[in-house]
Formats: structure tokens, sequence, C-alpha cells
């Protein structure tokens, strides 16, 4: 959604103008404004500062609350590359596809570091607050399910927590029903002239994808074509990367909860621990690596 309407207005400036307001000051930065600290008009630090509203007096709260909203910036901005990739997969643009699934990459790896803040809290720890979560939890985080259905795991049934949530939802839905990440990379491989049957590149993509023995095949013979700067070998090993940091996100994630809470139930309505590992089954991009055998 397009916010930029309700930002304050903030006043470009060019070199020169940076030039000229250094040697005024002498060096120092400025210190007076007509309006609006620049920064603040830009970034919105005192509203991203006013989210943190615990429910708790116990400290490891502030500590789960604000790294899970860590976290749901980093979903945003993997989503924002994920798609940039995609424009450039259906322009045929295959070194710029796979510069934004190199940015993928590195937001996955800080992401996936994230964990590392909460990795001192035990059961106790999180038992001090964990009721006040209610059915809160990361399962129903929306901007995590884009990320997944981006990613090519879809499943339909997972739009239906939001929908007395109607934008949301819309927009969710919105994701499901269009191509993912792998989708448009097959289509990609099929112009490229890569005998992968029509039905498998016009398949329902909303529906769970199934591996095809043609996509296997094209990515056998991509790697085994050792012309060098070949494009297509190099965004596999971009979509490599992107697969194998999300696999560690979900695999910490796996760690951090049997670390908290062990084999609990979730608080979502999960058997927790059980679905973590269910869903960590799930590949990425999963021709990529059967491909591998075949090699």
């Amino acid at each position: 959604m397009d916010t930029t309407h309700s930002r304050p207005a903030l006043r470009p400036a060019s070199e020169q103008e940076r030039v000229e307001r250094a040697a005024a000051t002498g060096g120092a930065p400025t210190l007076e404004f007509t309006g609006d600290v620049p920064y603040d008009a830009y970034v919105h630090a005192s509203t991203l500062h006013s989210l943190q509203q615990t429910m708790t007096d116990d400290p490891g709260e502030m500590s789960f609350l604000m790294i899970s909203q860590v976290m749901e910036l980093y979903f945003k901005l993997i989503c924002f590359e994920l798609r940039a990739a995609q424009g450039e997969l259906r322009s045929d643009r295959t070194w710029n596809a796979a510069a934004a699934l190199d940015r993928a990459t590195r937001h996955l790896a800080s992401l996936t570091a994230s964990w590392q803040s909460l990795t001192w809290m035990s059961p106790v720890d999180f038992n001090r607050f964990r009721d006040m979560l209610g059915e809160g939890s990361g399962f129903q985080s929306a901007m995590y399910r884009h990320l997944e259905f981006l990613l090519g795991l879809k499943t339909a049934s997972l739009v239906r927590p939001f929908k007395r949530q109607p934008d949301v939802h819309a927009e969710l839905t919105e994701t499901l029903e269009q191509p993912s990440v792998w989708d448009d990379t097959i289509a990609l491989l099929a112009r490229q002239g890569h005998d992968i049957p029509a039905e498998h590149v016009d398949r329902d993509v909303t529906a769970d994808y199934q591996p095809h023995p043609a996509v296997e095949a094209a990515w056998v013979a991509i790697y085994q074509d050792d012309t060098p700067g070949q494009p297509l070998r190099m965004l596999g090993e971009s979509l490599t990367e992107v697969a194998e940091q999300f696999n560690e996100w979900r695999h910490q994630h796996l760690r951090a909860v049997h670390r908290t809470m062990g084999a609990k139930a979730g608080s979502g309505g999960s058997d927790g621990l059980r679905w973590l590992e269910r869903s960590l089954a799930r590949p990425v991009f999963p021709e990529l690596w059967s491909a591998r055998t075949r090699m």
C-alpha cells in the first residue's frame, strides 16, 4: 500500500547544498529545523519506537516482542526483493533477477541472525509472559505467509485466518493466486528452450507445487553447461542460496521453539514442534535439489 501521501514533506538536497551547509556550520551537524527532524520524517523512528506495547512487566517480553517485529520487517523486505526478482524473470532479465535474489539472500541471513537475540530464553523465562499471548502465534503472520507463497509453498487454507481483515485477506489471496518465484523461473526455462510441458508451465498456481522430471532435467542440462558466465546456472546458484537461507531460518525457528517450550502445544492451536517439523520437510525449489543427484 502506498503511504507516501501521509509523509511529512522532505525537501531534496543536492551535493552542492550539502557542501555549503557543512561550510556554514564549520562541519558541525545542523541542530535547528523548521519542522520535524528530517531523519524522523523519513524513517518514522518515533512511530517504530511507539509500537513496543508489552502486556506484562517481565523484561523478557520486550525481547520477544521486539525481535518478532524486527522479523516482520525482514519478511516484508525479503518479499519486496522476491517480487523484484519476479519482475526481472518475466522480462527475461536473468542477471537482474539473480541480483535481486542475492539481496534477498543477505536479508534472509540477517533475519536468521535475529534468533540469536532470543537464545538466552529458557522455558521458565518464556512462561512468565506466554499466557498473555492468548491465541497469538507466529503462525498467524500474514507477511510470513506472503513469503511462503512467493517461494512456492502454497496452502490455500492458510488465508482463512485473515478473512475478517479484508485488506490483509485480499492482498494475501492475490499472492496465493499469482505465480511464485519458482513458477516464474520454470516459465523462463521454457522460454529459453528447455523442454517443459505447457501444462506444467500453465498449472494451477494456487495448488501445492508438485515436482516434474522435465524441470529436473532442465537443471541438469543447465549445470552441465560449463560455459563461463552462463546466466541460467548463475540464476540456479542464486535460487539455491535463497532456499538454503530460508531453510536455515526455519531450522532456527524449530530450535528456538524446542528450546523455549519443548513439545508443548502451540498457542495458535497447532501441535507446536511437530507442526514446524512438517513445515521444514517441505522443500523450496525442489527440482533444483533433486537435480544434484543426477549431475
